[in-house]
């Protein structure tokens, strides 16, 4: 089978098909009260499907001829924010140790330093894009080993970083989306979607931190 044939069949049989997947279960996932059966049954579909289909993203982007350093880069940045996600519902467990937690925070760090990095190496110039996908990424890996040295304050914040985490690889999924289909001017494709997002892991982080506080007051 030739390159091209296999490009179109991910492309057009696991890609695009799961991403969709993933973008309409998620939301439902979002939007469903957190914890209850809706929740977590969809939350399950998003991960597989939005996984599968970041997998795929990866071997399109290395094919000859279809190269592709910002879909491999996204793909491995969406990965990481659902495999982490997922990973931190294990944090409550008696005896968790997160060393494999420590493994993940190394490489999105390497993966975030190798985004910025890449375009100036190769092409002499900065990529707007790369570069704040890559800092993010790096502040993502330095903030995850400091936390992994402190497992105490890991388990306490499982869910901060579960509904955080699980919400950055949608966010990941709806800015591919937004980027293929080009709904907003240029530039705005790739961030818009992470400001909102980032407003509503903002907004979430806050009333847990309220529940919290109320739980040790009474």
């Amino acid at each position: 089978m030739e390159i091209e044939q296999i490009a179109r069949l991910l492309i057009y049989y696991i890609h695009a098909p799961l991403g969709g997947i993933a973008l309409l279960v998620g939301g439902i996932s979002l939007i469903a009260k957190k914890g209850n059966t809706t929740h977590k049954k969809f939350g399950k579909i998003f991960y597989y499907s939005m996984l599968s289909s970041a997998i795929a993203a990866f071997v399109i982007s290395v094919l000859p001829n279809h190269e592709n350093p910002f879909l491999f880069n996204v793909g491995l940045f969406s990965t990481y924010f659902l495999v982490s996600g997922m990973r931190s519902l294990r944090y409550r467990e008696k005896g968790f140790q997160p060393k494999t937690d420590k493994i993940i925070a190394y490489l999105i760090l390497i993966i975030g330093i190798s985004m910025i990095v890449y375009p100036i190496i190769f092409y002499s110039k900065l990529d707007i894009v790369l570069t704040v996908f890559g800092a993010s990424s790096v502040y993502f890996g330095i903030r995850d080993l400091i936390l992994c040295s402190d497992i105490k304050k890991l388990k306490k914040n499982w869910l901060k970083l579960h509904l955080g985490k699980m919400t950055g690889g949608y966010i990941a999924a709806v800015s591919a989306f937004f980027v293929v289909n080009q709904f907003l001017p240029s530039i705005w494709n790739w961030f818009a979607p992470g400001i909102l997002g980032t407003a509503y892991i903002t907004y979430w982080s806050m009333k847990i931190g309220k529940k919290k506080t109320k739980t040790k007051a009474v």
